[in-house]
């Protein structure tokens, strides 16, 4: 399941990538924002973080607001979740690749929305490459959250 959000900034994003995922017949559960009246990102990024924690290896979350940042900085407060900003089309590589990133943020205002709508697609179809050092520094992290 990927599960999508995003705040007043990120709606029309939110909307395309949702289609573009309906057209390639991939389940997606949208947890809002269902119009672009103001909202507050934090709201989306906890509950589609959550969903992420909560759900299986296959289940994802693309966040979008303005800059990406917010939502990120809010899914990472989720314990488990691996929040990664999409700035680049290498980064969100990377951040499947070497990170295992399970969430990927967007900023609608940073990005056009055909290369957010590229990004997506490599962000879902990039598998964490499990070699040794990344694991090795996953680790590290998740036992840092674990003494939080």
């Amino acid at each position: 399941m990927i599960y999508l959000g995003a705040d007043h900034g990120g709606y029309d994003l939110k909307e395309k990538i949702k289609a573009h995922l309906a057209g390639l017949k991939i389940a997606v559960s949208d947890l809002g924002a269902f119009d672009e009246e103001p909202s507050d990102y934090p709201d989306y990024a906890f509950a589609v973080a959550e969903k992420v924690r909560d759900g299986g290896a296959d289940d994802f979350g693309i966040l979008v607001c303005t800059t990406s940042i917010g939502t990120c900085v809010a899914a990472n407060k989720i314990k488990g979740v691996r929040g990664a900003v999409g700035y680049t089309e290498h980064a969100v590589e990377q951040a499947r690749d070497h990170v295992d990133a399970n969430v990927l943020c967007l900023g609608a205002e940073e990005i056009d929305h055909d290369a957010a709508v590229r990004m997506v697609d490599i962000f879902l179809n990039t598998h964490f490459s499990g070699a040794e050092r990344h694991v090795r520094r996953l680790s590290k992290i998740q036992q840092r959250e674990q003494e939080e």
